[in-house]
């Protein structure tokens, strides 16, 4: 199978380190325009030279806006007015007991991981529809199936974003407009390598170890046991972006590593 997105635009949100920029850089290779965004001119550039080093053929350029707000994605629809693939991978995340966490922290977690992708896929997905062609993918997580104790408000938005992308898909049926939500489990990002630094340090053992060992213990029903690459995730993306995948909307796309034990 060649993947050819040759002539398709390709926004991807949050696309300056880890998962975000593998998808970008995967978009690239398939011929996409892509759009890099981020919240600082350094970060933004930095990641647009460096997918156009590994891919010299690449059409990359960069937007600067912070999508977790509503002046943030208005001032990002501006400046690019259409696009055929919407990939909604802005996301944060991070740990904190229920009982500690005040609104404030749930509002800007939902605005972040979620208002994020639905404010930009009403802006988007009606000029999918004129052209009768187009992708959106909502990045979740194996959280919003497996909602994380200690991050009762992460999981929350995760699986806001399952909401999300199977009615707008069932909305936009027989449009040509896919829209779908890809879930990683635990991955080998910048995220979980500074995460993982001291033991690294303290270990002699690789980065590679470590993650495994991180996986093994706080996500034991791994089948792969060990976390996914940034790569391996954007695999499934590319796919899910392609028009070889005209079948697939609505769907909730695992790269879990067989974290969630179920056989759906």
């Amino acid at each position: 199978m060649k993947i050819d997105l040759s002539a398709k635009t390709a926004l991807v949100t949050g696309s300056t380190v880890g998962i975000g920029f593998a998808i970008a850089k995967g978009l690239a290779e398939a011929g996409a325009d892509v759009i890099v965004n981020g919240r600082s001119q350094p970060a933004v550039d930095a990641a647009v030279a460096a997918i156009q080093q590994s891919c010299a053929a690449a059409t990359v350029r960069g937007v600067v806006a912070d999508v977790g707000n509503a002046d943030g994605c208005a001032q990002l629809v501006s400046q690019l007015p259409q696009v055929d693939i919407l990939i909604n991978n802005v996301g944060i995340y991070g740990p904190q007991d229920f009982f500690d966490t005040p609104d404030e922290v749930w509002q800007r977690f939902f605005d972040v991981n979620v208002m994020s992708g639905v404010r930009l896929s009403r802006a988007y997905a009606q000029g999918m529809v004129e052209r009768q062609w187009g992708r959106i993918v909502f990045i979740s997580s194996e959280s919003a199936l497996n909602i994380p104790a200690d991050m009762i408000h992460y999981g929350f938005t995760k699986t806001s974003n399952l909401s999300v992308s199977r009615g707008l898909a069932k909305r936009l049926a027989g449009t040509g407009v896919t829209v779908n939500a890809v879930l990683p489990g635990p991955t080998l990002s910048e995220g979980v390598a500074e995460m993982l630094k001291d033991e690294v340090a303290e270990s002699g053992k690789t980065l590679e170890e470590c993650a495994a060992a991180f996986v093994m213990e706080h996500r034991p029903s791994s089948i792969i046991q060990r976390a996914a690459t940034v790569e391996e995730v954007a695999n499934l993306v590319v796919y899910v972006a392609s028009t070889q995948a005209s079948a697939t909307t609505g769907a909730a796309l695992r790269v879990d590593g067989g974290v969630v034990d179920t056989v759906a």
